[in-house]
């Protein structure tokens, strides 16, 4: 089961998100009309744009959920599409993450990984 694929219809049924290609490459992202906030990795991943000041936040209940990978210093968290369960989160985090990019993060940052841009060298 692809539940990459499963979140993002579910999120593209949002009328706050359009969609479009991520900065960092990935094929699929959703965002608001002047930000990125939630874009997918293969099958079974998701990255979302929490920002800095949210993660801080949220901090605690994040490191309790197994699906759930940080990046230190970053806005942006990882979340593992395994089952149901971790679409629902998915959903969670990126209305909080809609609610957070109302205020910018002090210096953006980028995906939790860059993909290469084809044909760039």
């Amino acid at each position: 089961m692809n539940t990459a694929r499963h979140a993002s219809e579910r999120l593209m049924s949002w009328p706050s998100l359009t969609p479009g290609r991520a900065h960092c490459g990935a094929e699929l992202g959703l965002g608001t009309g002047t930000q990125e906030i939630v874009h997918f990795h293969g099958e079974h991943e998701a990255d979302v744009h929490l920002t800095r000041a949210m993660v801080a936040k949220l901090r605690p209940a994040l490191l309790g959920s197994s699906a759930v990978r940080l990046r230190a210093g970053s806005g942006w968290v990882t979340v593992r599409l395994d089952m149901g369960s971790d679409i629902d989160l998915l959903a969670t985090l990126v209305s909080a993450a809609l609610q957070a990019n109302g205020v910018p993060d002090i210096a953006p940052d980028g995906c939790t990984r860059t993909l290469p841009v084809p044909g760039a060298r």
